[in-house]
């Protein structure tokens, strides 16, 4: 037996008995996707050790997710690898419009600001996140979280498929049972947890026999990832998606609508073509689809390259529940859906981030195992909303759609519609109307901040009992951020500095790290002590910073006080995952008992 890496190994020759494991390992995660391997990273950013697997012979191949929203980032953000990100990813001015036009070279028909590139929306954009919005294909992340994930202590394993699992009760843990697809041997695995992130048709979800909520789907699409130079046609129509809609021409049903979505820029793309409604699903040949993509582009002069092609359905399901027993499932395993919002992998990064921490706290015993039934008390109804908005959204381009022409059912009617737009006419007035509110409910879906990051948790690792109701506020929930430090929301960013020539923090980068965080003001110097005492009483890493005039650290421009929500004695109670678990007003006798009091309900050691 040999022990590498904090997992033992102990292979036999042949067939694994069937009373023992081959080897044994505390995490076994099945999925290098973005919420796998964002899982391995987390988990490894707290000390811990295991083993992550795929059935895939390497990451991903194809870029399908793409857009990195800002709360993602942020947890990112935590273990640094934000920063490698940023240097692979295409940033926002390159992302600035999304565009319905007759071909790439063609004429456009409409354009919207998009990803917080709408100067009336750019400071809501600043003021919600440190971070800022990027266009990093999945093709890139993968390996980039891979790499954290295998330099910080888990082993990845590709090749490898799952076959089943056996959960202990009695004893705790699970036994899975894996298949090298290589020498085609099965062997086992006993682990402390397994984790199913493998995907939309997940084998682990099935068999944990979770019900899931499906809704009628929307067909299907095409991903043709081409090479073609497009530079030229790009300097004035700058954007990652652009939807192609030609109501002048009988297009086969196979090729219905196409988006040419920006994979790197101006050479690569992903070109997505949309069936009609009802058309078959099956592939077409190369050839097909080459001239489908050609006469998208509209530019005979430029040469495409066929990378490579797949089909995808669109989806509209969420699993009514995550975890059973030891087994956690997590990303598009229990929520699919169209990128719509780009909230594909973001959601699946935040899964892992809500999750790691409680994983790493029950493990290390500085929480009770109850903690981690709020993992699926949090994420399930965040995971739901996302997948509801999404399939709303694509919904909604089907207005834009008819707006020019495209939903009638003949090239001629197609053609009167169209010209439709163009006429001074009752009829053009009300098309072109109807245009304007179609694009101006889309620019709902293109900065849709709130849907990101307005995500509420109310679960047992908050405390709301002596809170009173949650705010309302006047705005949008789906387009607008609205921060607050009631329990439950995400800790609201501003930035700090020290009162001295300083580089400038954020509120967010004094959160995270494994840590809770409490912040507190001028007469909180009470919390500080209290959470130095309570924290050596539980075993429990928190840190303490005073905001205001002599304090650590100086409200830069005046923007806590606006937020915090507490006067300058009170405190704010952040968890590792950047959410508000608990506040209290103002410092006063007997706080410091409470605030061991909240931090025991919170972490399930009552």
């Amino acid at each position: 037996m040999v022990e590498t890496n904090g997992y033992k190994e102990s292979f036999t020759n042949g067939d694994h008995a069937p009373s023992s494991a081959d080897f044994s390992t505390d995490f076994l995660i099945v999925g290098t996707g973005p919420a796998g391997s964002a899982l391995a990273c987390f988990l490894a950013s707290y000390g811990l050790r295991g083993l992550i697997v795929s059935r895939d012979p390497s990451n991903a191949d194809t870029p399908r997710a793409h857009i990195t929203n800002m709360a993602a980032l942020d947890c990112l953000r935590d273990i640094g690898v934000d920063v490698d990100c940023y240097k692979l990813g295409t940033g926002k001015d390159n992302m600035i419009h999304t565009r319905w036009s007759n071909s790439m070279a063609g004429e456009e028909y409409a354009r919207i600001y998009s990803w917080g590139n709408d100067p009336k929306r750019k400071g809501d954009y600043e003021l919600a996140s440190p971070s800022e919005p990027l266009d990093l294909p999945q093709t890139l992340m993968e390996p980039l979280l891979i790499r954290y994930a295998t330099l910080n202590g888990f082993k990845c394993r590709w090749d490898t498929e799952f076959v089943s699992f056996v959960q202990h009760a009695r004893l705790g843990g699970v036994t899975t049972t894996l298949r090298d697809m290589v020498t085609q041997q099965t062997y086992q695995v006993h682990s402390k947890y397994l984790f199913g992130a493998d995907g939309a048709r997940s084998n682990i979800v099935r068999q944990l026999e979770v019900p899931m909520i499906k809704r009628p789907g929307q067909g299907f699409a095409v991903n043709v990832l081409i090479e073609a130079d497009m530079l030229h046609l790009m300097e004035h129509r700058k954007g990652n998606l652009h939807w192609i809609l030609q109501p002048d021409r009988e297009n086969p049903d196979y090729a219905w609508i196409g988006c040419l979505r920006m994979v790197k820029p101006w050479h690569e793309w992903l070109c997505i073509i949309f069936p009609a409604p009802g058309a078959e699903r099956a592939l077409r040949s190369e050839e097909e689809y080459m001239d489908v993509v050609r006469q998208f582009i509209g530019d005979n002069s430029i040469n495409v390259k066929i990378l490579g092609l797949s089909t995808w359905a669109i989806n509209e399901t969420a699993a009514e529940y995550y975890s059973k027993g030891d087994v956690f499932c997590l990303g598009d395993a229990v929520h699919r859906h169209p990128p719509n919002h780009g909230l594909g992998s973001n959601t699946c990064i935040q899964d892992a981030f809500n999750l790691a921490w409680k994983i790493a706290y029950v493990s290390k015993g500085k929480a009770g195992k109850e903690l981690l039934e709020t993992y699926n008390t949090e994420r399930q109804p965040v995971g739901l909303d996302v997948v509801t908005q999404a399939n709303a959204s694509l919904r909604n381009h089907r207005n834009v759609w008819s707006a020019l022409g495209n939903m009638e059912p003949t090239l001629s009617a197609r053609l009167a519609a169209h010209a439709e737009l163009r006429a001074d006419t009752p009829a053009g007035r009300t098309r072109r109307t109807n245009l304007q509110t179609a694009l101006k409910v889309m620019d709902r879906e293109e900065h849709g901040l709130g849907i990101e990051m307005n995500q509420r948790y109310n679960s047992s690792a908050v405390h709301t009992k002596d809170q009173g109701p949650m705010p309302t506020f006047a705005t949008d929930p789906l387009e607008h951020y609205h921060a607050t430090t009631y329990p439950g929301a995400r800790l609201p960013h501003v930035w700090l500095d020290r009162a001295v020539p300083a580089k400038p923090v954020s509120t967010i980068d004094l959160a995270g790290k494994g840590r809770f965080l409490l912040l507190t003001g001028i007469g909180g110097e009470g919390w500080k002590d209290a959470a130095k005492a309570v924290a050596g009483d539980l075993d429990v890493p928190i840190v303490a910073y005073s905001i205001g005039y002599g304090g650590d650290y100086r409200d830069l421009y005046l923007d806590w006080v606006k937020v915090r929500d507490v006067e300058d004695s009170g405190c704010v109670l952040v968890r590792p995952d950047y959410y508000v678990a608990w506040r209290c007003g103002r410092w006063e006798e007997g706080c410091g008992e409470k605030l061991e009091k909240v931090l025991r309900s919170v972490l399930s050691l009552d």
